[in-house]
């Protein structure tokens, strides 16, 4: 029990250690720990203490004067000369009343009143170097913070558009194969519970599996089996050849899920269309360790059907390659032939370690 309220505790102790208030008051405290050392307790630790108090004091008032009200007001608004000048003036300012303060409590030792006088100068040079470090650590995280959160804009961006991309393929898909179904019903086939079954397979691959950004090459082409296996069904009245061929060994190997769905479902549209008499879809897939290659090439009909630029489901040749461009960055070759008797797809893809 104890274990399991360690865990949940661990995400408010990162809320809390990522607050502003907790991780300035951590430099803060370091800062006087640092200056302490620096100077020694040679009159004592409570008067080296209280000394550096005073400094961290004034650095903070200095510090925090510039990044809140300096920096927002005149740096981030392109006012660098007004910011230069104000920044050198509040350090002008700061600095005799620290070295004020520090004469008061020097008052029962002459000699480090005199040591002040003298180290006016190089104490408005530290006090000006402060803030200046100020703002230089102030641009860094702010430029940080931009690029990370330029980076997540680009990442919800990227999910959103593969999201849509794959919705527009998987209504199709189901469509279709309703259709199918259906007109199996009709005629009473014995054909009918065996779709059933590879279609609950699929059902099952597309809504449950399909959200993760790869999944395994084994399940990728037992999809594409169940897909041809339901299109021969389909065309068993026709003169129709669909071959499978899978060379290499399917082991590990992730891949991002209906990479190969558009060209198929194209190769059918298309390839085998009511104008074909003797038509064919031949699909073949070599699998490496760490790449794959996909080929599909299907007949064409002697005369060309009108072109509505949507090869597959929905989905165009444009979106096809921008869903690549997004899940294999110059991880991918597609290469298409457009011969007058057949058309053909050929994919090569590097997978991920």
């Amino acid at each position: 029990m104890s274990v399991f309220a360690h865990y949940d505790q661990r995400p408010k102790v990162l809320e809390w250690l990522n607050r502003r208030i907790v991780y300035h008051s951590v430099f803060w405290v370091a800062l006087l720990i640092v200056l302490m050392i620096v100077e020694g307790v040679q009159q004592g630790f409570f008067f080296t203490f209280t000394n550096e108090l005073i400094n961290i004091f004034f650095f903070s008032l200095l510090v925090y004067f510039n990044l809140y009200y300096l920096v927002p007001n005149y740096l981030t608004q392109n006012k660098f000369m007004t910011y230069g000048l104000l920044l050198v003036l509040s350090a002008i300012l700061i600095t005799p009343l620290k070295m004020m303060v520090f004469y008061l409590k020097f008052s029962n030792f002459p000699k480090l009143q005199a040591t002040l006088i003298k180290d006016i100068n190089s104490q408005f040079l530290i006090n000006f170097l402060f803030a200046s470090v100020s703002t230089i650590v102030k641009i860094i995280t702010d430029w940080a913070r931009q690029m990370r959160e330029k980076q997540e804009l680009v990442t919800q961006t990227m999910q959103s558009e593969l999201r849509f991309l794959k919705s527009q393929i998987n209504p199709h898909f189901l469509f279709n194969t309703l259709n199918n179904l259906y007109a199996l019903t009709l005629k009473k086939s014995d054909q009918a519970p065996d779709i059933v079954i590879k279609l609950s397979e699929m059902m099952r691959y597309m809504l449950y599996e399909c959200n993760e950004k790869r999944v395994p090459l084994s399940k990728e082409v037992n999809y594409i089996q169940n897909y041809l296996e339901l299109e021969k069904l389909r065309q068993s009245n026709r003169d129709i050849e669909i071959t499978f061929e899978v060379n290499g060994a399917i082991k590990n190997q992730q891949i991002a899920p209906l990479m190969f769905i558009p060209f198929l479902e194209n190769s059918f549209k298309h390839g085998l269309s009511h104008q074909i008499s003797h038509g064919f879809v031949h699909v073949r897939l070599d699998v490496d360790d760490n790449c794959v290659q996909f080929y599909i090439e299907n007949s064409k009909p002697d005369t060309a059907p009108v072109r509505d630029n949507r090869p597959s489901g929905g989905i165009g040749l444009v979106n096809i390659h921008r869903r690549l461009n997004l899940l294999y960055p110059n991880q991918y070759e597609l290469k298409i032939e457009d011969n007058p008797n057949a058309y053909a797809v050929n994919l090569f893809l590097e997978l991920d370690d």
